[in-house]
């Protein structure tokens, strides 16, 4: 008989810990009214339980009413929550590097800067090493404070026109029919180097160094 107690009280202890919360409380209220003469102590020495929960939950119980929980102030807290300055100092780093979506379907915020070179900055700039969360912590805050890592895409070069093949064919028509005629000039130039004219040579200013177009240079 008595080992058939036993089994039944450790059936209730596991059935107690697939619940959570409210309903923990109610069930070992209710257990403890009926196999322990309503006595926190008593439930508490036979099945282990807390006896604060079993006398919350008796209160609950008796009472109509429901204590609410706050799971979120339990375990430990965030690194930017215990330290707001190390949040500050982030946001002061990412935010030169960072841009917003570009199809503007979100509030998140790109970045080209990982999470070691984040914590390396902030090492540069003088903070603690010791007190800087790990790299993969460092990821988590990022992420938390809506930042995400992409690598910015290098620029493509231009791609051929359609109209380039017939261009050069035009011009190797044209190279064909004056070639030999003593009349013709013929200059080869670079096209792709960009050379300042007028106003915007050498910053604007004339050969003698004065700016302005009314100045006389070289040569007047």
């Amino acid at each position: 008989m008595e080992g058939s107690a036993d089994h039944i009280d450790a059936l209730l202890r596991s059935g107690a810990r697939r619940l959570t919360g409210h309903q923990r409380r109610l069930f070992q209220a209710e257990v403890t009214t009926k196999l322990c003469h309503g006595s926190a102590r008593l439930a508490e020495r036979r099945f282990g339980w807390g006896r604060d929960t079993i006398e919350k939950g008796l209160h609950e119980s008796q009472q109509g009413v429901r204590c609410l929980e706050n799971f979120a102030a339990r375990g430990r807290r965030r690194s930017e929550e215990k330290d707001p300055r190390l949040a500050a100092l982030i946001r002061a780093v990412v935010e030169p590097h960072t841009y917003a979506d570009p199809g503007l379907q979100s509030s998140r915020r790109y970045t080209n800067l990982s999470a070691a070179e984040v914590r390396q900055a902030l090492i540069d700039q003088g903070y603690p090493k010791a007190e800087l969360p790990s790299e993969r912590t460092m990821r988590d805050i990022l992420n938390r404070m809506n930042y995400r890592l992409k690598r910015i895409q290098k620029g493509k070069p231009l791609k051929k026109t359609e109209e380039t093949d017939a261009i050069f064919a035009h011009v190797q028509e044209v190279h064909d029919e004056v070639r030999g005629d003593p009349e013709v000039l013929e200059i080869s130039m670079d096209t792709k180097a960009k050379v300042s004219l007028g106003d915007y040579v050498r910053g604007g200013k004339n050969p003698d160094r004065r700016a302005g177009r009314g100045g006389q240079g070289l040569g007047s």
